[in-house]
């Protein structure tokens, strides 16, 4: 069982999907509610099969909306019955208001399956879903979308002058990724502008950055890591490696702009800082099922002599929001910044038909002490906001209080 990301990037598109290639029956084939009450259409089977619907709900509005569109609409033949099935499908999932369940259709799954593989080009963008408006996640480092200047909590408005209103997380990747070479123009809003503006981006092939390291002046150990990739483990040991050799006991580990990865390299990483069998995460099925928990490896090679903080902002999302709750809730670290952006949702992938997906949430994440990410995200311990000013003159003064703290660590 593997887990993806939401999102935009295939390294990415790795910590809140399951993927569990189970066969379902379609269910709007021949639907019904009693053999004694169906329209003619109805009994009309689009695709050869009968399938009984548990629900009370009143079909018949579907049916007459069905017949209009055949009977009424011009250039109704253009579009088969099966492409209207696709629609009234996708039309159900979107009633549920996740911007992260979708439909994919023949096209679309195809596309989203090359998605996942790693091959792509594009921009170099996480995005999500932020109070109903689509918004960056985070750039990531030395991509397209870092260079022109993107940050994290943009609002996007138009994607080549396309409204994101309407549009899903997964349509926008799609409309994101393209031709290397090619360009784009994201329509963005940044807060404290009072008008949006254009940021014109040629796309690139997109190498997803991992970690670096650093030994400050004053002793104090920084490891910078921008995704929980599938190597981000061996690069983590080898940074804690270096770390001990550096004979300090203060360390930052910065999580701002990292928008996730692999949930099990969150679980890995925790591990380094935790006892056995010390919860890291859970998933949070509902009444669905059990809930499912995922514990520390119990490498814990520090004993809690360790003076440890972590850096998180609003890009700081998925994987990075597990460990860093984890550890927070735990005990094991301070957290400094500015609030993370909660994004903690399971997603399963069904195979529907042979060429179509459901990708649906079934689970939240939740924290040790039992806080769903997806609804709150993370509250730093020292909340530290960056102004435009501070950016501008590349003061950086989360850096500055998480020093602060472990100059004085009390």
């Amino acid at each position: 069982m593997q887990k993806f990301s939401k999102t935009g990037l295939p390294a990415q598109a790795g910590n809140i999907l399951t993927v569990m290639l189970l066969v379902v029956l379609a269910f709007f084939s021949g639907m019904y509610l009693n053999r004694d009450n169906r329209t003619e259409l109805e009994k009309v089977s689009l695709t050869n099969k009968e399938v009984t619907v548990a629900t009370v709900a009143d079909f018949a509005p579907f049916w007459e909306v069905w017949n209009s569109i055949n009977e009424k609409y011009p250039e109704a033949i253009k579009t088969t019955d099966q492409e209207k099935i696709y629609g009234a499908i996708s039309g159900l999932v979107g009633s549920l208001e996740d911007p992260y369940s979708v439909f994919f259709s023949p096209e679309e799954a195809k596309e989203f399956e090359e998605q996942i593989s790693g091959n792509f080009s594009g921009i170099g963008i996480e995005v999500g879903i932020k109070d109903k408006v689509m918004t960056v996640i985070a750039p990531l480092k030395n991509t397209p979308a870092y260079r022109a200047g993107l940050k994290s909590g943009d609002k996007i408005l138009q994607i080549d002058k396309k409204n994101t209103s309407d549009v899903s997380i997964d349509q926008a990747i799609k409309l994101i990724r393209g031709e290397k070479g090619t360009l784009i123009t994201l329509t963005i809003l940044r807060e404290g502008d009072k008008e949006p503006k254009d940021i014109p981006i040629i796309r690139d092939t997109i190498n997803i950055p991992t970690l670096d390291t650093e030994i400050r002046n004053d002793g104090i150990f920084v490891i910078k890591l921008y995704s929980f990739s599938a190597n981000s483990l061996t690069l983590f040991r080898n940074a804690l490696i270096e770390f001990s050799k550096a004979r300090t006991d203060k360390l930052i580990l910065d999580l701002r702009g990292n928008p996730g990865g692999y949930l099990h390299a969150s679980v890995d990483i925790a591990s380094w800082f935790l006892p056995s069998g010390k919860i890291v995460v859970t998933e949070d099925y509902g009444k669905n099922k059990n809930p499912e928990i995922f514990r520390s490896k119990g490498y814990d090679v520090f004993k809690r002599k360790l003076k440890l903080v972590i850096l998180i902002d609003g890009g700081s999302a998925s994987a990075s929001e597990i460990v860093a709750g984890a550890l927070q809730d735990h005990g094991v670290a301070k957290l400094v910044g500015d609030k993370s952006f909660g994004k903690g949702s399971v997603q399963e992938l069904i195979k529907v038909t042979d060429d179509t997906r459901l990708k649906i949430t079934v689970a939240k994440w939740l924290t040790p002490n039992g806080n769903s990410i997806s609804e709150k995200g993370l509250t730093p311990d020292y909340e530290v906001k960056l102004t435009r000013k501070d950016i501008e003159e590349k003061k950086d003064l989360q850096l500055e209080k998480a020093v602060d703290l472990l100059l004085n660590w009390k």
